[in-house]
């Protein structure tokens, strides 16, 4: 059975005939399609509905920007509407867009990929604050988190390291869908109307495979379904100066240093972490760190979406390294913090702590948001 993602549900009769006829904004990505790949501005138009506008997030409406960046402000090439870059911009600014673009609902569809740091749920954090300033309702459209619904893991984040890879108290790892995010959102931000349009045929403890749907890649460096896998681990090592792979076709499946060897591969093989095969591997990034230069490291052969901990793993990998190459190993400050939720990791891996006991230190406020969390789960509860 096919998941039936919030999309679908929309253009069924008995739930659009609710919002056909308003002046619709719709933020998306070229991810953001129906089952049968029609991206959904086209299938909305198709079905009679009034888009007056079309917002994107970092990588742009088309997902034709790389990391860090957007598309340009512009008018959408296909259908001659206007396109709004919210990158980067204000809510107040998003704001006045929305209110000179005469929209009159909001329709939020997004690919999350359940890591706190991946910004697509913070253009919707930006998008519902700024709905509220222009007092217009949003309506989100429902999606598969493509680890699952059924884990939360990692570190939290800590309200003085807010930036755009993390602007409100969730974990690494959170385990709710795009849709379950905007409830809890809604709640934090207050004065704004969120309503979600949910899947049918999800349940928690689905990975991407499990759902029948098709992988668009919801940005240049997460190809595969495989890449989101590993990605809520994996992209702590953006905030080092190690490859995180980017700049490879295997993007957070591989990482490495020009000073790395395979001693660092046989290590971490060495923990026989669940649902992972690890080898040594050696590449030349196109671009991004260590662009045209051979790095030596290690690539994560998924074997397992169920059992694997990209969490545990990131941490096992890092304080590897910072314990066996101390003197080549160096964190990019403040970003490694952002990234992390807060300077917590860092100094633990600093200090020698053990991956193990690192990650334990997580449950007891992993604890009190599961409680939190059970509030706005629109599926049924997992762990």
């Amino acid at each position: 059975m096919r998941v039936s993602p919030g999309i679908d549900q929309l253009l069924d009769d008995a739930v659009s005939s609710q919002v056909k006829g308003a002046a619709i904004g719709l933020l998306a990505s070229a991810a953001s399609v129906t089952p049968d790949l029609r991206h959904d501005l086209d299938a909305l138009l198709a079905a009679g509905f009034q888009v007056v506008s079309v917002f994107g997030p970092e990588h742009g409406f088309r997902s034709t920007a790389q990391a860090a960046e957007s598309e340009s402000s512009t008018v959408d090439a296909d259908t001659g509407i206007p396109v709004v870059d919210t990158y980067r911009r204000e809510p107040a600014e998003i704001a006045d867009r929305v209110r000179a673009a005469g929209v009159e609902l909001l329709l939020i569809d997004l690919q999350d990929v359940g890591a706190r740091f991946y910004t697509y749920v913070w253009s919707m954090y930006d998008m519902l604050v700024a709905a509220g300033l222009a007092g217009v309702p949003v309506l989100v459209l429902d999606r598969p988190n493509p680890v699952g619904g059924d884990i939360v893991a990692g570190p939290m984040l800590a309200a003085e390291f807010a930036s755009f890879v993390g602007r409100a108290p969730i974990p690494l790892r959170h385990g709710m869908t795009i849709g379950e995010l905007a409830r809890l959102f809604a709640d934090l931000i207050g004065d704004v109307q969120v309503d979600v349009v949910p899947m049918r045929g999800w349940r928690r403890e689905m990975r991407f495979g499990d759902t029948g749907l098709v992988w668009v890649p919801p940005s240049p460096n997460i190809p595969t379904a495989v890449t989101a896998a590993c990605y809520p681990g994996i992209g702590l090592v953006e905030g080092t100066n190690l490859s995180e792979g980017r700049g490879t076709t295997t993007p957070f499946e591989v990482l490495g240093a020009p000073w790395l060897d395979a001693r660092l591969a046989r290590s971490i093989a060495a923990l026989d972490l669940p649902g992972v095969a690890v080898r040594p591997t050696s590449f030349v990034p196109a671009f991004s760190k260590h662009a045209g230069t051979p790095v030596h490291g290690l690539q994560l052969h998924v074997t397992d979406t169920r059992r694997f901990d990209p969490v545990h793993a990131a941490v096992a990998i890092l304080a590897t390294v910072r314990c066996r190459w101390p003197d080549d190993f160096a964190w990019r400050t403040p970003f490694c913090d952002k990234l992390a939720g807060s300077a917590a990791l860092r100094e633990s891996i600093d200090a020698g702590g053990d991956a193990a006991d690192i990650t334990a230190s997580w449950e007891d406020p992993l604890n009190a948001f599961r409680a939190l969390r059970e509030r706005h789960l629109l599926y049924e509860p997992g762990r």
